[in-house]
């Protein structure tokens, strides 16, 4: 199943990921990699995350205060939002999945 991140969530990936090594060197790669993990838990298991509307679930990461939030399709899977578990709840609702 392909795996699409939608241009803000690209961002949001990118920004914690130059965070976490500005913080401690290689922390971003930590955090790269669990975000890859998560990615495939949702690729094995699109529908086996937290559902928060009727298009949307969220899986989170487990090291990091972070939830990665996607939509799944028959083909492919979009991700939203790379969001903070602590700030802004909601804030990528209105992001269209296109």
């Amino acid at each position: 199943m392909k795996v699409r991140f939608l241009e803000a969530a690209q961002h949001e990936l990118d920004e914690a990921v130059e965070y976490y090594n500005a913080e401690v060197p290689k922390l971003g790669h930590a955090f790269l990699m669990e975000t890859l993990a998560a990615l495939e838990r949702i690729r094995q298991f699109p529908n086996g995350w937290h559902p928060l509307s009727q298009n949307t679930r969220r899986c989170r990461l487990l090291r990091f205060p972070y939830g990665v939030v996607y939509a799944a399709a028959a083909n492919e899977i979009t991700v939203i939002a790379l969001a903070h578990l602590h700030r802004k709840p909601g804030y990528w609702r209105q992001r269209p999945v296109k």
